[in-house]
């Protein structure tokens, strides 16, 4: 596996561009004052907050709000993309951060405004109000993780962390994080919003898309992930991230 490097930024100015990122690059926790918007035009990368992690595989942009805390780690090499939309811009999008799909407008929008070059005056701030135009009515997507604050809930929530895999039930993990089944799904709806197979499925995901993007098979994929045949796995990974597992596959390295 690659190295993986760890950079903490400054506090200040929001950066924007572009740049080639390794696999396993860590962003370290950090805010901004203005919003941004983070794409992969190859690669993907996940945005982890308070609020939880965001995984954003290359058809999906992540957004981030001013004053949030948060970082970035890329999982595979990455054409990283940053975007900046000025404070006073940021009313028009939701409040919180968030995932989005990129469609093929929004793609060549966000790829002219990490060029530095502007083909005339004033294109690039044309350029984000169109961006801030697509991502304004478009829907939220599912790559979010939530994670709990409740000590019970995070005591299961971490077993399937260190073992996505792992095919106990809600009812067999509670005995371990000692809280019944019923008190449990109880927990997942109040503080997560989904319930507990949900929120595996998306956290198996979440996976998923790493070991795609380090070359590992559909069918490695699918064993390693929790499923028990590759034919439900794709099912699953389709309804989430909006593609096949071997159509995102085949995609990670298209040149931005």
């Amino acid at each position: 596996m690659p190295e993986t490097r760890h950079l903490t930024p400054p506090a200040g100015k929001t950066p924007e561009g572009k740049g080639w990122l390794p696999h396993g690059f860590h962003l370290g926790t950090h805010r901004h004052t203005d919003g941004q918007l983070v794409y992969a035009a190859a690669g993907g990368f996940a945005t982890t907050t308070a609020l939880g992690t965001w995984v954003a595989p290359a058809n999906r942009v992540t957004w981030t709000p001013p004053g949030f805390d948060h970082s970035h780690r890329c999982y595979g090499r990455t054409d990283f993309r940053l975007v900046v939309i000025p404070a006073e811009s940021c009313g028009e999008l939701v409040a919180h951060p968030g995932v989005f799909s990129v469609s093929p407008l929004l793609r060549e929008a966000l790829l002219a405004l990490t060029d530095p070059r502007e083909s005339r005056p004033g294109a690039h701030r044309r350029l984000r109000a169109v961006v801030i135009d697509e991502l304004a009515g478009a829907p939220e997507q599912s790559l979010h993780l939530p994670e709990p604050r409740d000590d019970r809930l995070r005591a299961v929530t971490d077993l399937l962390h260190a073992d996505p895999a792992r095919p106990e039930t809600l009812s067999e993990l509670g005995r371990t994080a000692g809280a019944s089944e019923r008190t449990l799904s109880r927990l997942f709806q109040a503080e997560l919003g989904m319930g507990f197979l949900r929120w595996r499925t998306i956290l198996r995901i979440h996976h998923a898309l790493v070991h795609l993007t380090e070359g590992r098979s559909v069918l490695d994929t699918a064993m390693a992930c929790g499923w028990s045949n590759p034919s439900s796995f794709i099912e699953a990974f389709t309804d989430v991230v909006g593609q096949t597992p071997g159509r995102y596959q085949a995609e990670l390295n298209r040149p931005g």
